[in-house]
């Protein structure tokens, strides 16, 4: 079975969960705290990218991976960065709204990214990577915009199983993102284990990198210590399960290979930030 059909299906779920979680509130936070969001969607939809591009060619990548690991940091938030956020006793409320806007933005932005990412891919080389921009907006909107309006439909007028609904996935959205990360390593283990130095001390910069310019923007703000948790972690957790739904989708890239940096990332990215809320909360 191709896992692709088990990708889909998950990543729109986890979009409807976030839909769930959505209160008109979430967006009047952009008013009330104009600082905090435009400080968290700076590092996501501006500076992770730039990083991407920079190590990309740092580390001379291939151009499958070169595109994997730009698609990877153009993705919006990840969709358990709310949990994280808790753990680390940050503003789940700003992580929410956060997630939310960079999901509508990148919308947008993706296909404007991954365009130049396609383009800058081949400096050495001819590249044959071709992005169908007509079809990736059509499957995000299917997979990521509808299923997040179903989830704010269904939390207007069904809010009681909107509640039972919204705790259910919450809990399943780490074990589902393992699950993915794990059925692409299976399948592609030895490409995995080929590239795993390089591009996991690439992955693993990128994470560390974002998560300290996230951390310097904040201070330099002057946000306090709940807001600079919460955009340390949506800067340094994206949607890996986007990043492999783009690049394995037969309707877009259709090459699993490109979802190798995702794959990577997704684990590294748990990993860092485990280790990051452990230390914090022993701060208090």
């Amino acid at each position: 079975m191709n896992p692709i059909f088990i990708v889909l299906p998950i990543l729109a779920l986890l979009m409807y969960d976030l839909g769930l979680v959505l209160q008109l509130d979430d967006f009047k936070r952009i008013a009330r705290h104009p600082r905090a969001v435009l400080v968290g969607e700076v590092g996501q939809i501006v500076v992770l990218p730039l990083l991407a591009f920079l190590l990309a060619w740092a580390f001379r990548l291939e151009p499958i991976f070169f595109v994997g690991m730009v698609l990877v940091a153009c993705c919006p938030g990840g969709s358990s960065s709310n949990v994280f956020s808790m753990l680390a006793k940050g503003d789940v409320a700003l992580s929410v709204t956060l997630t939310a806007l960079s999901s509508i933005v990148t919308l947008a932005t993706v296909p404007l990214v991954l365009a130049l990412a396609v383009a800058w891919s081949g400096w050495d080389m001819e590249s044959s990577i071709h992005l169908p921009i007509g079809n990736l907006l059509v499957q995000n909107l299917v997979l990521m915009f509808l299923p997040i309006l179903l989830g704010v439909a269904t939390r207007r007028f069904y809010p009681k199983a909107a509640g039972r609904i919204e705790r259910a996935l919450s809990r399943s959205a780490f074990p589902a993102l393992m699950f993915l990360a794990a059925i692409f390593f299976m399948q592609h283990y030895e490409n995995i284990l080929n590239n795993i130095g390089r591009l996991g001390l690439c992955m693993g910069m990128l994470i560390l990198l974002a998560m300290g310019l996230a951390a310097l923007m904040s201070r330099m703000s002057r946000l306090p210590e709940q807001q600079n948790r919460t955009i340390i972690i949506e800067v340094g957790m994206q949607n890996a399960a986007q990043a492999i739904a783009i690049a394995a989708s037969p309707f877009v890239f259709a090459n699993e290979e490109m979802a190798i940096p995702a794959i990577i990332y997704a684990l590294l990215m748990n990993i860092i930030l485990l280790v990051y809320v452990a230390v914090v909360k022993k701060q208090g």
